[in-house]
């Protein structure tokens, strides 16, 4: 993390050519750290619009990190000795979602639709693997299924448009604005109990069908700085009771929210998923099993040091021996940082043309135009530190 600490800083600063001078280096680097260097190459391509790339990075971290969730036995009984630090990073849980989130980001990007709602469909299937399957308290993420509903809405089909939009709005119930096009076609679609429901819910939302010459704009805000990994304590009651050394996350970014313009038009974006909420969930969820680990550890230790002292008949060189093995008793600290806080969305309705989009969000460049095309869901994706 020391030594990325530069590529950081240019990042956050929208430099993103050194960004990606600094991390090609890292990729080439120690191999226990390249899962996440290519985690960060991937997402500086994306922040910088070079999405063929991104594309091509961030698949190449997909298949590193299926290999590398087949367990080392090796590799694991030399991390009882030393500490987590020591074995390459797997990725969180909610990190090798964000993966296909990004990708799907790419494809919608680059007008491949199909490619997107592949990715789309790969995130919800490996959240329910995860929810079902290996009972994990997760639950979908909002931002792939609201997506989702973008480009189903975008090829016509009306249906599934609807049920990925539904399932976004149960995941995060108030969407404000962004629940328009789920009104829309809860009526276009004759579900009428839907449409009472959600129009008793939202009664500030117009729902008039699209014009004919009228299409929409779906602005992604990603927001803000992904928590950062810093050291705490845990407590774990065994023949003794001892404070483990985990990990937990700190925020970095305080909740605020984009104010997007097109044309005329300005809306406040609206917060679908938070990443900071998302990643203390997942970690949560092992921290049960890290604690049972590393008290594991220290067992193995204590009974090494043991050893040491009866072979050189000296209790002191077992005691510093002990002392000196767990001094390595540190949490694993690495994590995907180039990931944005927050997903935030603001959507618009505007007739067809072409519009420069604005946005007020901690500075930052803007210098993008969007396409509005009759009946079409046109994704326009602005990056904010």
């Amino acid at each position: 993390m020391a030594r990325t600490g530069g590529v950081r800083a240019a990042y956050e600063s929208y430099d993103y050519p050194r960004a990606l001078s600094g991390i090609e280096k890292e990729v080439k680097g120690p191999e226990i750290d390249r899962l996440l260097a290519l985690l960060d190459k991937g997402m500086i391509l994306h922040s910088a619009g070079r999405y063929e790339e991104s594309i091509v990075v961030l698949a190449q971290a997909d298949k590193l990190s299926q290999q590398l969730d087949v367990v080392s036995v090796s590799e694991e009984a030399k991390t009882l000795l030393s500490n987590e630090r020591e074995r390459a990073y797997r990725g969180e849980d909610f990190e090798k979602l964000m993966i296909s989130v990004l990708q799907a980001l790419n494809y919608t990007e680059l007008g491949k639709d199909e490619e997107a709602l592949v990715e789309v469909r790969r995130v919800n299937e490996r959240l329910r693997k995860m929810i079902v399957d290996e009972k994990k308290p997760y639950e979908q993420l909002a931002i792939a299924r609201y997506l989702g509903g973008v480009l189903w809405e975008d090829q016509g089909d009306w249906d599934a448009a609807f049920i990925d939009y539904q399932a976004a709005q149960k995941l995060q119930p108030d969407l404000a604005s962004l629940a328009e096009p789920l009104i829309r076609l809860a009526k276009k679609t004759e579900r009428n109990d839907a449409y009472r429901e959600l129009k008793a819910k939202y009664p500030d939302v117009v729902d008039q069908p699209l014009r004919k010459d009228e299409g929409q704009v779906v602005v992604v805000v990603e927001a803000g700085l992904s928590p950062i990994k810093v050291s705490g304590q845990r407590e774990y009651r065994g023949p003794r009771i001892e404070l483990i050394p985990v990990p937990q996350y700190r925020d970095r970014w305080p909740p605020r929210y984009a104010s997007v313009q097109i044309g005329e038009r300005v809306e406040t974006a609206v917060t679908v998923t938070s990443l900071g909420t998302v990643a203390k969930v997942h970690l949560e969820d092992r921290i049960g099993r890290m604690i049972l680990k590393a008290a594991a550890t220290t067992a193995v230790k204590a009974g090494v040091a043991t050893g040491i002292g009866k072979a050189t008949k000296s209790a002191e060189l077992g005691v510093l021996s002990f002392l000196l093995l767990s001094l390595t008793n540190q949490p694993d600290l690495r994590s995907w940082l180039s990931l944005p806080a927050d997903f935030q969305l603001a959507r618009f309705r505007l007739p067809t043309g072409r519009y420069p989009v604005s946005l007020t969000l901690d500075g930052g460049p803007t210098k993008q135009e969007v396409e509005v095309r009759a009946h079409r869901v046109s994704v326009v994706i602005v990056r904010r530190y």
